[in-house]
């Protein structure tokens, strides 16, 4: 089980490390799908169209459960792989990280490479605002309007973010909760017989 709470980037940063001659140049972007990170690439593919490489990693969704690191060309571990390094060691996630390479002239070797492109990566990040997230669950109390007092003191009590009411005969609200709590606080609304209370969805 993974925790409640991650870290994603709010916005676009670049970032440029130079060494012997090559020219390192990252991108940063927040992102939510692999439909996102194609049109980012062929963004920046466009924008650097005259750069040798276009090196990559991405990492997607709260659990981090999807991700991908490229090379494009550069010797096998030598971009994507410390890229996405950088991304990881940072506990980052919905973040594309693209690294553009204009060659110096000068050979700089496995470790150079490896060196230049984790540096790169990491001064982007440096440059981004981070923030936290909670994953939440929603869901719905449907209750008679007698039971409002009972209801929206187990809200206060649990300092509940109440999305939605429909306050009439049948009564409806739609509370969000911190996932780790998100289950001792349904017990407490099952214990009350006189409501019903289902699950909606986790964001």
């Amino acid at each position: 089980m993974f925790d409640d709470t991650y870290k994603e980037v709010k916005n676009h940063t670049t970032g440029i490390y130079k060494e012997k001659g090559s020219k390192f140049i990252a991108y940063s972007y927040p992102v939510y799908s692999e439909q996102e990170v194609k049109e980012r690439l062929e963004e920046v593919k466009k924008l650097e169209h005259s750069a040798r490489h276009h090196c990559y990693a991405y990492v997607l969704h709260a659990d981090k459960s999807s991700w991908r690191a490229n090379d494009d060309g550069e010797p096998s571990s030598t971009a994507g792989k410390p890229i996405l390094g950088q991304i990881q060691s940072n506990d980052l996630t919905n973040i594309l990280i693209i690294v553009v390479r204009y060659f110096g002239g000068v050979k700089l070797g496995v470790p150079g490479l490896i060196r230049s492109y984790k540096t790169a990566a990491a001064i982007t990040i440096s440059d981004a605002e981070i923030l936290t997230k909670t994953i939440k669950e929603h869901h719905e109390v449907s209750f008679k309007y007698p039971q409002m007092n009972a209801v929206m003191q187990l809200v206060k009590e649990f300092d509940l973010e109440v999305i939605i009411t429909d306050f009439q005969i049948d009564c409806k609200l739609i509370f969000a909760a911190q996932k780790s709590k998100a289950d001792s606080i349904v017990d407490t609304f099952k214990k009350n017989h006189e409501l019903s209370i289902k699950y909606i969805k986790t964001i």
